[in-house]
């Protein structure tokens, strides 16, 4: 078991979260990654060598990871679902035309003046979402 394997099986059992091969599979991919995947793009990489991953058994395992704070999940387009194992505060770019994703440092943005909502509003989290073109895209 390498160092990688190790400190996945920690993060799991730390949590309190039974070290499952699907669980470990789901979270060591999430780690292993920087594109926010939906469901769909996590059971089809990760049969690629675990074939024996059903949509289900990802979701069971997402929600786990989730309600354990090991990762987030990521709504950046309606009626999609992505996931995210960085779960520090940070903000996402969306490219409007191929659809990349890539996180951005919270520290690009000056806070926000929550204080300035109206009376009765009580927030407790916030992200921007920057949409325009990557790159490649702009060529």
């Amino acid at each position: 078991m390498g160092l990688t394997s190790e400190i996945i099986v920690q993060a799991l059992k730390l949590k309190g979260l039974r070290v499952t091969p699907q669980r470990y599979a789901v979270y060591a991919n999430l780690l292993s990654r920087c594109d926010h995947p939906t469901v769909e793009q996590l059971v089809v990489d990760l049969n690629k060598n675990f074939p024996v991953s059903s949509q289900a058994t990802v979701y069971s395992s997402l929600k786990a990871l989730q309600e354990a704070g090991l990762i987030r999940e990521v709504l950046l387009e309606e009626g999609v679902s992505r996931y995210d194992a960085n779960v520090q505060p940070h903000h996402h770019f969306r490219c409007r035309q191929c659809g990349h994703i890539e996180d951005i440092d919270w520290a690009a943005f000056p806070p926000l003046a929550l204080n300035c909502l109206r009376p009765g509003l009580q927030p407790e989290r916030y992200e921007v979402t920057v949409h325009g073109l990557c790159d490649p895209c702009q060529l």
